[in-house]
């Protein structure tokens, strides 16, 4: 089976409730049913409390589902402990937030390379593979400048390298442009292409842009806690 063919992720018949101070469950996710393949570029779009952010939450192994099954890369989530789930995201996600969330007193090499320097990865070689991933997102003038320095764009696009440093199969980006302007947006959304066509990334990108969401290869819609 050829790696285009294969399901990187999948989620068979997944619910998710929450207790929220009564003893009454809330469930926010009702059966969800989706697979992506390695390599696939889909946006997840729905409005506000259609349960975008609880599925993000699952799929990037920070919470665990009521009922159902999840696969990443082939591992059922539901056989690991919580070692296990930690050292799945850690080789497999990356995560880009709306708050890019970077160190106000690092440079942008050095929020770069923290996540694998944490892994007590080869300070050397992370520093090597720091610098390409802030070259192929356009900040190579900018490897010493601090988050202050740096426009809301550029911080975004630190923040996009920080979250491949350690080489995920699986990007998850949750609104990365919904704090920039749509100039800016655009240049970002630009970027996460580039770094999909460049490097066979996985992206599930949450927007609220209808329109950039048309331009990404597949869309899922969630309403009301279903896929419709």
């Amino acid at each position: 089976m050829s790696e285009q063919t294969v399901d990187i992720l999948r989620l068979e018949a997944v619910r998710k409730s929450y207790n929220v101070a009564t003893p009454i469950e809330t469930e926010v996710l009702h059966g969800i049913d989706l697979a992506l393949r390695a390599g696939e570029f889909a946006a997840l779009i729905g409005p506000s409390g259609s349960g975008k952010s609880t599925l993000l939450h699952l799929i990037g192994l920070l919470e665990r589902p009521t009922a159902g099954r999840i696969l990443i890369a082939g591992r059922e989530i539901d056989a690991l402990d919580e070692a296990g789930m930690t050292e799945l995201r850690g080789r497999t996600l990356g995560f880009v937030f709306q708050f890019h969330h970077l160190l106000p007193e690092f440079t942008a090499l050095e929020n770069v390379m923290m996540p694998a320097l944490i892994s007590r990865k080869n300070r050397r070689e992370v520093e090597g593979t720091a610098e390409e991933l802030l070259r192929k997102v356009g900040l190579a003038h900018r490897l010493t400048h601090r988050p202050t320095e740096l426009s809301g764009g550029e911080q975004q696009r630190v923040a996009i390298a920080r979250a491949l440093v350690q080489s995920p199969t699986l990007l998850l980006a949750d609104e990365p442009t919904g704090d920039l302007d749509r100039k800016t947006s655009e240049e970002v959304h630009d970027v996460l292409r580039l770094l999909h066509d460049e490097l066979g990334l996985t992206l599930i990108i949450v927007t609220h842009n209808e329109r950039l969401a048309a331009s990404m290869g597949k869309i899922i819609q969630l309403e009301d806690g279903r896929i419709s």
